[in-house]
């Protein structure tokens, strides 16, 4: 096994996913209730991204060892990252082309049966306009800095994906 294998099947891998995405998500909340930085619409919707790469970190926690964990984890986290650069290029193209036929929502669309921004309205409720940038380092925005972090977690995928699909040095369907 390579090295880059052996970590991939360790719960130090998964940690460190679920960890990087939990430092992204205090982030977030430091951002809007401390600097009161109004977050929009796609900033809650990559939130939820962000959410879902600690989620799938937190289930490739539980056993590493097992494939079938592995891949379920894995699956979540390219979703994620992939939806999350979508929703930030999105974002960043709102902010840099300005447009009143391209504006974002006041509320977020969230499906009946599971309405977040009315559940838990101080972290997924709306408050700022998608083309507003509040905030910015080294003369790059937030919206911007997000297609950095989520570029980085889709590369971070690729480079673990053959890692984590394969199984140790016994085949079988579950390690």
């Amino acid at each position: 096994m390579t090295v880059l294998t052996r970590f991939a099947h360790s719960r130090s891998s998964w940690f460190l996913l679920g960890g990087t995405a939990l430092g992204l998500e205090l982030t977030a909340l430091y951002f809007q209730h401390v600097m009161k930085l109004d977050p929009c619409v796609m900033c809650i919707y990559q939130r939820l991204a962000v959410i879902g790469l600690l989620v799938a970190g937190l289930i490739g926690m539980t056993a590493p060892k097992y494939r079938i964990i592995r891949l379920l984890a894995a699956l979540l986290w390219a979703v994620s990252a992939t939806w999350g650069l979508k929703l930030a290029l999105s974002l960043v193209d709102m902010q840099t082309n300005p447009s009143p036929f391209s504006t974002c929502s006041f509320l977020p669309e969230f499906p009946a049966w599971m309405p977040l921004h009315e559940w838990f309205p101080s972290i997924m409720l709306p408050t700022g306009m998608c083309t507003d940038t509040q905030w910015g380092f080294m003369g790059v925005t937030m919206a911007e800095w997000m297609v950095v972090v989520f570029s980085g977690f889709l590369v971070a995928w690729l480079l673990f994906i053959v890692p984590i699909v394969s199984g140790s040095t016994k085949p079988s369907l579950y390690k």
